[in-house]
């Protein structure tokens, strides 16, 4: 390729290509610049190599909204939840000095080494809901509608309640529900219907009821068929025994 080829496709790399994200060679292909070239370019410094076929821009800063846009794009169903969504939205109890990332997705996925050397964060991929509410209270921040996907605030809620005993503590999570006012019923309760674990349910319509929160009887008519009668015991990961009432 002429000298003043590459030059060109350079200079169109440099002002097409997002800064702050990372992109990979599909992305360069479609600017015309081929897995050689690309080579060249890193080779020459023009480029920094984050991982296979995936780049960045020499002395850039990922941010990281678009880094978890860029994983979302190829990670099914990726989106920031648990107790991370609801701190995002306002919601929380404590503030810790490194906030680490709650992320969700369908199936199981290792988050790449680039990403968790930038940003402390953790992915689960843990079957919580049915199919049919599948994207169901996952949308970006309305200050950030450009931003990545965020589990709604009752979404969000019954994430972190699955994590009680396995990463997330008891009253941690009982305090940052206590916080919880606002909760929408019809949200919550078409949530409970579609939600596969019993411990998730019973936590969610005890403590409500216990906290006195104003969505408590919706919950609780949402799921009485599923409720059952007699109280439910667990020994939780972490070592601590969860009773709850019927």
């Amino acid at each position: 390729m002429a000298l003043s080829a590459r030059t060109s496709l350079l200079r169109l790399l440099q002002t097409r290509m997002p800064r702050g994200a990372p992109f990979d060679t599909k992305a360069l292909q479609g600017l015309g610049i081929s897995s050689a070239l690309a080579w060249h370019y890193l080779k020459a410094g023009w480029l920094v190599r984050l991982g296979r076929a995936l780049f960045m821009f020499p002395n850039d800063e990922l941010a990281r909204d678009a880094c978890l846009k860029f994983l979302a794009a190829r990670v099914p169903g990726l989106h920031v939840g648990g107790k991370t969504a609801l701190a995002w939205r306002g919601v929380r109890h404590n503030l810790a000095a490194r906030e680490q990332l709650s992320l969700w997705g369908e199936a199981p996925c290792k988050l790449p080494e680039w990403f968790t050397s930038r940003f402390r964060a953790r992915y689960v991929a843990r079957k919580l809901f049915r199919r049919k509410v599948r994207d169901f209270g996952l949308q970006p921040l309305p200050e950030s509608l450009d931003g990545p996907v965020v589990s709604g605030p009752e979404r969000a809620l019954l994430e972190m309640l699955s994590e009680v005993g396995v990463r997330q503590s008891i009253e941690e999570a009982r305090n940052v529900m206590e916080g919880m006012r606002s909760v929408r019923p019809e949200a919550i309760q078409e949530l409970l219907r579609n939600c596969l674990r019993l411990k998730v349910i019973r936590l969610c319509v005890q403590w409500a009821e216990e906290l006195k929160l104003g969505w408590a009887a919706a919950a609780r008519q949402a799921v009485k068929r599923r409720y059952g009668r007699s109280r439910w015991t667990a020994r939780l990961k972490d070592g601590t025994t969860l009773i709850l009432k019927a």
